[in-house]
């Protein structure tokens, strides 16, 4: 026995987490296995692994059998254990997982989707499972998915094609029972893997066995009531009976209402159906002994609790007097607990052996070489520059970051497990290392100086203190930002579609005379605010006299000058329907438009720069506001603000309707873009109200799904293959006659309800009490508002896909058409990969149009002197520590859409990177955070955590006002407004 001073460092240790004697999967908030019980006689245990290898474990007779588990992951340094078990099989060849002594490791819950193992590790040992299936005949299918398995296997163990080579090792190794009458085919089929590494074999060979029937299928042999011999096995969608290797019937949880045995029958109660007449509510099976009933009904239990619930089921209190029936319960995690673990921690991710693999494997061979150097723009993070074969999607994450530098990953720091950012970063699609933050990257490091103290009290000092110079900063900062975007119209897109030549005259003339006028004013605009904040500062000898601590004469006389351009702002509507329409019949010029949104200047979706225009109104009101509610009447400054501010108002009052039928046609547009199997989503009368993700009750269980609720209707989706991770659509709820009801009690599902419609009722759950009430109340607002719709809206979905869809059910169900397909022909040039439906997919949240108007009044506070510091908790000694340091950077800052844009200054061309904000909380520092600065907060989403810090109180105030604005810490504020939106 090994001393414990003597034994090698735990998975656990490793990775920094809490002394634990077992696996390193367990809940931070979950005791800990205990030690090795003291007395009893130390025994060998032989356990054979997946890679067929053997390890003797030492262990008392007195232990449990999840020690000797928890020694086995540990020796693997397997962090999705509860994937797995150890079992033998006894004397009459039935497999059971007993107490006390185990022989071999396997795989014990088979989950619908191989995506959602987040490890390298847990997929190699579900390969080598798929493997060990294979060759004893239990994984049954047809020659061609036989021959392609074995072939991506052998292309995993040897590499490359090498005809020799692999005739060779297809004579040593028996992968197939008749692997000789398949040689040619799997050789076929092995020539085409060339370059493909060994952790892609894995992938691939899951996405192949995923589909079968009979994958993850243990069956237990039964008998029916009239002595037909059949076999019961159990999945992640409920019971299933089989005639020899045919499903004859299927029983999803959704229908079952208990599972018991009495002696040697095995019953299965069901929901009662009133729309069949012929239904029996009881199904009854006969199997070999009370045992065989008993061992498939704990199988059975525990497949129930992994892959429904949302956590494990609380033990019940034991009777005091005598006990009835079997007290067993499923005891670890469920599937969703194990992925929100993963997701939420971020692990050092530790080199594996391949057994049997005779190439380089491991984590340095992982999928880290799709990432490339070139920089897509602001906004693109799955899209290399050379595309690659398709790869599996990248894994949700804690922090969405963009940013835009030929960096490598390693250096740039993207987000693999959620939406990547864009430092030009492209970031990698596989679930591997999390890496940190573009925040933290070298790039940004030497993007700004290093400020101390000493500085930051000499500007203090030499700069006023009024609030109105700082009104007038934010007017100087924000109108620097809104040219820049102007440009981005004017100038930017103007030169990409005039090299190709597609946009149509008209439309080039509808731009170019209701843009350049824009563009020319404020020009003039913008150097009146910096001639007058410099001689506020004193930095300007220009004019000897005069009062210029003001800025509301300049707002007045400039706001008088943009009421000549109101004309020009009425326009913009119209061209941003000509452009859609230009688009819509010109294939190439749709693909240009695509390709320039890909680029870094454009670093939102071009239709919001042609709508900045009015929103560029709505911040001056604000501004106005503000300055009139600081000056008292007698200031000399107070008439000018308030007759600036009584045109601005007629101005915004004149063009409020439009703008917001614009805000909701640009959202459908980008909506679009994100969605496949849609016909045409922008028709009249249609509005956006809210998406998000919520977990739709299938027979597979709860499936994480996205939504997208309309005023008319109620679409549901899944993330696609494509390059772009669109959205496919599974289904339609009309909203007409709908009703809703929460049914937590009735499904044991958290924060569940319940639509009922015209169609079978569907079942929901959101993440929490906060996101359910959200939906609730956005669902029934736009139920009412549909029954007083007397033209019900025709339908969303594209003829065929609705031809598709007329059964619930089929919308589940992937054909191998589909997913053949998925990768090209549902593929729309140039859209990018991080858009807000990707963050909240990935951030498990929801987002309504109301939020995307709010911000619109702080939109674009771009603030030169806001600086931050940054570090990972789980990495931060492996990053710049900047705490022990006079590490604040000066950087520019840009909010708006939900995100903080980083520049180096207000002159570069394009952000350095980006950070979506949903999902993040935003609070000021405590004192055991030991900042010890003025005006700091800190935004904090599970591990991420950044710090920023502003010059100035009244900056403090406004970046905590607009960063709320994109949270959702503030946004309940904003209910009582909403029926008014629509």
């Amino acid at each position: 026995m090994v001393e414990p001073s003597d034994r090698p460092a735990s998975a656990a240790q490793r990775l920094g987490a809490p002394d634990s004697y077992g696996v390193s999967t367990l809940e931070p908030s979950l005791r800990p296995p205990t030690t090795q019980p003291s007395g009893g006689r130390q025994v060998p245990l032989r356990v054979q692994l997946l890679d067929d290898t053997q390890e003797v474990f030492q262990i008392s007779q007195r232990s449990p059998g999840k020690l000797l588990f928890d020694l086995v992951a540990n020796h693997l340094n397997l962090v999705e254990g509860d994937y797995f078990g150890l079992e033998y099989q006894d004397h009459r060849k039935m497999t059971v997982r007993p107490k006390n002594t185990i022989l071999r490791f396997v795989v014990k819950f088979f989950p619908p989707d191989h995506t959602q193992l987040m490890e390298e590790l847990t997929r190699y040992l579900f390969a080598l499972q798929i493997k060990h299936d294979l060759a004893c005949g239990r994984l049954i299918c047809n020659d061609t998915s036989a021959a392609l398995m074995v072939s991506h296997i052998i292309q995993s163990e040897i590499g490359d094609f090498d005809e020799t080579q692999s005739w060779q090792h297809l004579l040593h190794n028996k992968y197939l029972p008749d692997q000789d009458a398949l040689r040619d085919k799997i050789t076929d089929c092995h020539r085409k893997h060339v370059g493909q590494t060994p952790a892609e074999s894995d992938y691939q060979l899951l996405e192949i066995a995923r589909r079968l029937e009979m994958f993850g299928i243990r069956q237990h042999p039964a008998k029916d009531r009239e002595g037909t011999k059949l076999s019961l096995a159990v999945a992640h969608t409920g019971v299933l009976v089989f005639q020899g290797y045919t499903r004859i019937n299927a029983f999803n949880w959704s229908k079952i209402r208990k599972l018991s045995f009495k002696r040697k029958r095995f019953l299965i109660k069901l929901r009662s159906d009133p729309q069949q007449s012929n239904h029996h509510d009881t199904l009854e099976f006969s199997m070999a002994s009370r045992d065989c009933c008993k061992v498939f009904w704990k199988v059975c239990v525990e497949h129930h609790a992994f892959f429904r619930l949302f956590e494990e089921p609380k033990p019940k209190p034991k009777p005091v007097l005598f006990t009835r029936g079997s007290s067993f319960r499923f005891s670890g995690r469920t599937q969703k607990q194990i992925i929100d673990y993963v997701k939420d921690s971020e692990f050092k991710k530790i080199p594996f052996e391949r057994k049997h693999s005779k190439i380089m494997s491991g984590l340095t061979s992982s999928f880290r070489s799709q990432v490339t150097t070139e920089v897509h723009g602001p906004g693109s993070p799955d899209l290399p520059t050379t595309t690659p074969s398709p790869k599996p999607p990248v894994s949700p994450d804690d922090g969405v970051v963009t940013g835009q530098t030929a960096l490598t990953v390693a250096a740039a720091g993207v987000v693999p497990p959620v939406v990547p950012l864009t430092t030009e970063l492209c970031v990698s699609t596989s679930p591997v290392d999390p890496l940190p933050s573009p925040l933290t990257s070298p790039l940004l490091m030497e993007a700004g100086y290093v400020r101390t103290d000493d500085e930051d009290e000499a500007r203090r000092k030499k700069f006023p203190t009024d609030k109105a110079y700082f009104l007038a900063k934010e007017l100087l900062t924000t109108e620097r930002t809104y040219l820049k975007d102007l440009h981005v119209v004017t100038t930017s897109f103007q030169e990409a579609v005039g090299k190709e030549e597609v946009l149509p005259e008209n439309v080039r003339n509808l731009l170019a005379a209701n843009y350049e006028p824009l563009l020319k004013f404020h020009q003039g605009f913008l150097r009146e605010v910096e001639q007058r904040l410099a001689q506020w500062e004193g930095r300007s000898n220009a004019h000897i006299k005069g009062d210029y601590q003001r800025v509301g004469d300049i707002l007045l006389k400039n706001i008088q000058g943009l009421k000549q351009l109101t004309v020009q702002l009425q326009k913009h509507p119209e061209c941003l329907v000509e452009l859609e329409r230009a688009c819509r019949s010109s294939c190439r010029l749709e693909a240009v438009c695509g390709d320039f949104e890909l680029q870094k200047a454009c670093y939102l979706p071009l239709n919001v720069f042609l709508l900045r225009p009015l929103h560029r109104l709505l911040h001056y009101k604000l501004l106005l506001e503000r300055l009139c509610k600081h000056y008292p009447p007698t200031h000399q400054d107070f008439r000018d603000s308030r007759a600036a501010l009584a045109d601005i108002s007629e101005m915004v009052l004149q063009l409020q309707g439009t703008m917001m039928k614009m805000e909701n046609f640009q959202k459908l547009l980008e909506l679009r873009k994100d969605l496949t199997g849609i016909d045409n989503l922008a028709i009249p009368g249609r509005e956006f109200i809210r998406l998000g993700c919520l977990s739709k009750l299938s027979g597979k269980g709860l499936q994480q799904r996205m939504f997208f609720l309309f005023s008319d209707c109620l679409v549901y989706t899944s993330r696609g293959m494509t390059k772009a991770n669109q959205f496919k659509v599974h289904g339609q709820l009309p909203l007409y006659g709908m009703t809703v009801r929460e049914s937590e009690d009735e499904w044991g599902v958290p924060h569940s309800f319940t639509l009922f419609g015209q169609r079978q009722p569907v079942v929901v759950a959101a993440s929490s009490a906060a996101e359910m009430e959200r939906w609730l109340e956005d669902i029934r607002m736009a139920v009412d508002l549909a029954e007083q719709t007397s033209d019900p809206q025709s339908d969303l979905l594209s003829s065929s896909l609705a031809d598709k869809l007329q059964d619930e059910g089929i919308g589940e169900q992937e054909s191998e058409e589909e997913l053949a397909g998925s990768h090209s022909s549902l593929e729309r040039p140039g859209h990018r990969g991080n858009t807000t439906v990707h963050v909240c997919w990935h951030r498990n949240t929801s987002v309504s149009m109301v939020d995307f108007s709010s911000p619109l009044y702080g939109a674009n506070l771009s603030l030169w002197n806001a600086t931050y510091l940054t570090y990972l908790l789980i990495f931060s000694l492996s990053l710049f520590d900047f705490k022990n340091s006079n590490g604040w950077q000066k950087l520019w800052v840009v909010f708006t859409s939900f995100s903080l844009f980083f520049y180096k200054s207000h002159l570069d061309d394009y952000p350095l990177a980006s950070l979506p904000l949903l999902g993040y909380s935003v609070t000021v520092p405590a004192e055991a955070e030991n900042i010890h600065k003025d005006y700091v907060f800190k935004l904090h989403f599970k591990s991420h955590v950044y710090y920023f810090r502003s010059e100035s109180e009244y900056a403090f105030e406004r970046w905590m006002e607009v960063i709320r604005s994109a949270t959702y810490s503030a946004s309940r504020t904003l209910t009582a407004s909403r029926k008014d939106l629509y």
